[in-house]
C-alpha cells in the first residue's frame, strides 16, 4: 500500500474558524459558498494546512522560514518559503513554489504536495449569523463592528502519498522534470541530503534522492500526531472552539483513489452528516485487493450518536472480523503514528512491485 486515503469531519459550534474578505463593510464575513440557492460555510484547504503546520511547529518542528518579495501592491508581490524540503519537514509534506526571475540563476523551484486535502464544506445549508459589537471603552465616539459565525459539521477528503515523503526527483538532462523536483539550483540541498544519508534512486521513472527511512517515518508520524491535536482558526477570543477532528477515517490504498468519498459525506437531501456503513461495505468489495485492513475510524463520543449506532450496526460483521476498527480520533491517529514510527508499516513507503 502506498497511499493513506481518508475523510475528516470538523464540528463547528457557534464559530468563525475561517474568515472571508469583506468588501466596503465593517462586518467580517466567514467563508461560504452559495450552492443551489443556499449558503454553505466552509474552511479552505489553505487554512486547514496552516492549522496543521502551526500545530506541528508547536510540537517542536522547525518550520520553513517565509519571505515576502516583490512590490507591496500590484501583481508582482510574492511570498516564498525557503523551498528546502531536505531541511524542513513542512516544505516536504505540504509542498511549495519559489518563483524566481526568468534568468538562469533564478529558476522557479516547486514541489506539489504529498499531503493533499480538500475544502472543508458544510454538509448542510447553514446561513451565518451576524454578531454586532461595539468598542466604547475610554473613547467618546464608539466604534461599531460586526462579524459572522455559524454552527455546522464540515467534511473534507485527504490523501497522503507516502513514498513521496522525503523523496525528491531531479530535472532530466534535457531540462524537463516533474512537479516534485529539486531544481539544479538545489545542489547544496542535495549535498546536504547525501550528508544525512540520502540515497540516489529512480522514482516513478525519474532520477531522485531519498532521505533515510527513519526521517520519512518521523515526518509522517508527526503529521498524524499533529492532526490528533489540531488547533487553530480565527476569532478564538470570541468564538473559541475545539478544532480536533470529530470524526476521521483512514484506509491504506495501493493507488491514489479514495473509497471513502461517499462513505462520510453530506446527505443528498441536505439534512446533515451521513456516515454509511452500507456504502463502506460496497466500496471495500469493489476495491478488493487494493486496500489493507483495517479501515481505521476515530469517532468522538457524543458526536452524531444516532449515526454512530446505525453505522456500528451496519458494519458489525466487519468489526468482528477486524476489517474495521473504531476508536477515539486522538487514540486512533496517535496509535497509527506510533506504528509508523516503529517501522510496522515500512512497506507503505515504497511503490508496490509491478
Amino acid at each position: 500500500m502506498t497511499y493513506l486515503a481518508g475523510k475528516i469531519a470538523l464540528a463547528v459550534n457557534a464559530g468563525a474558524p475561517n474568515n472571508g474578505r469583506g468588501e466596503n463593510t465593517t462586518t467580517t464575513p466567514v467563508k461560504k459558498a452559495r450552492i443551489r440557492g443556499q449558503w454553505y460555510p466552509y474552511v479552505s484547504a489553505q487554512a486547514f494546512r496552516r492549522w496543521l503546520r502551526d500545530t506541528m511547529t508547536g510540537m517542536g518542528m522547525v518550520a520553513s522560514p517565509t519571505e515576502r518579495v516583490g512590490k507591496a501592491q500590484g501583481k508582482a508581490q510574492k511570498a516564498n518559503t525557503a523551498a528546502d524540503p531536505i531541511r524542513y519537514a513542512d516544505d516536504d509534506l505540504f509542498g511549495y513554489m519559489k518563483a524566481g526571475a526568468k534568468s538562469a540563476d533564478e529558476a522557479t523551484t516547486l514541489r506539489d504536495t504529498p499531503f493533499m486535502v480538500g475544502t472543508f464544506m458544510s454538509v448542510e445549508p447553514a446561513r451565518p449569523t451576524e454578531d454586532f459589537g461595539v468598542m466604547s471603552r475610554g473613547i467618546e465616539d464608539p466604534v461599531l463592528h460586526g462579524h459572522e459565525f455559524y454552527t455546522a459539521d464540515l467534511v473534507a477528503p485527504f490523501l497522503l502519498d507516502l513514498p513521496r515523503v522525503g523523496t525528491f526527483t531531479l530535472p532530466a538532462k534535457n531540462g524537463s522534470g516533474r512537479a516534485n523536483y529539486l531544481s539544479s539550483d538545489a545542489a547544496m540541498s542535495v549535498a546536504q541530503a547525501v550528508s544525512m544519508g540520502a540515497e540516489a534512486i529512480t522514482f516513478r521513472g525519474h532520477p531522485a534522492v531519498r532521505l533515510p527511512l527513519e526521517v520519512r517515518r518521523e515526518r509522517v508520524a508527526m503529521l498524524l500526531d499533529a492532526l490528533a491535536e489540531l488547533t487553530g482558526g480565527a476569532k478564538k477570543a470570541l468564538h473559541y472552539g475545539d478544532r480536533t477532528p470529530a470524526l476521521v477515517a483512514a484506509l491504506p490504498m495501493a493507488g491514489g483513489v479514495n473509497p471513502l468519498t461517499f462513505v462520510i459525506d453530506g446527505a443528498p437531501d441536505g439534512s446533515g452528516l451521513l456516515v454509511s456503513g452500507k456504502a463502506l461495505r460496497q466500496e471495500l468489495h469493489a476495491w478488493e485487493g487494493q486496500w489493507e485492513a483495517p479501515v481505521r475510524l476515530g469517532w468522538r463520543p457524543g458526536f452524531q450518536e444516532r449515526a454512530r449506532k446505525e453505522f456500528d450496526h451496519d458494519v458489525a460483521g466487519l468489526i468482528d472480523e477486524g476489517q474495521v476498527v473504531i476508536d477515539h480520533p486522538r487514540s486512533m491517529l496517535r496509535g497509527l503514528a506510533e506504528e509508523i514510527r516503529t517501522g510496522q508499516h515500512d512497506a507503505w513507503f515504497d511503490d508496490p512491485a509491478r
